[in-house]
């Protein structure tokens, strides 16, 4: 498989997520919205880097490797990677409690978050996602034009 077809994979992947992170903020379970919120972001991420032939790393948090390869994306994306990488670290801080809550207080974790905390994932998901479906279409109108 090329780079661009696990680029693909990996928003079609993000795509998913977003989706059961909208079914799930609907019912109210917000942990899981932010949840599938975080895996969204994490991987739209790892495609994009694939697309421009960077391994990603089995790590959760890629903004530290979108900085240092900045120079590799257009120039619209690049004026993005510091909040793409801030949304990126803030949402992988809650990747562990949104499944097992917070352990050191006893807090479960549909106890630890509102409808604020999930809306808010969601609408990062939905940024990064979008940002990097046009960064695919960009570079597949590129390849088709070459």
């Amino acid at each position: 498989m090329n780079s661009l077809e696990m680029a693909k994979s990996y928003l079609r992947q993000a795509e998913e997520r977003v989706k059961h992170a909208e079914e799930a903020l609907r019912t109210g379970n917000y942990a899981y919205t932010m949840r599938q919120s975080q895996e969204s972001v994490e991987l739209a991420l790892k495609g994009i880097l694939r697309l421009v032939a960077i391994e990603p790393p089995k790590w959760h948090d890629v903004g530290p490797i979108l900085k240092r390869h900045r120079e590799l994306f257009p120039q619209w994306f690049r004026d993005k990677v510091d909040e793409v990488a801030s949304i990126s670290r803030r949402l992988r801080r809650e990747r562990e409690p949104s499944m097992y809550g917070d352990e050191e207080t006893g807090t479960p974790p549909d106890q630890l978050y509102s409808l604020m905390d999930a809306e808010e994932a969601l609408e990062y998901a939905r940024e990064v996602l979008d940002l990097c479906m046009r960064l695919l279409k960009e570079h597949e109108l590129s390849r088709a034009k070459s």
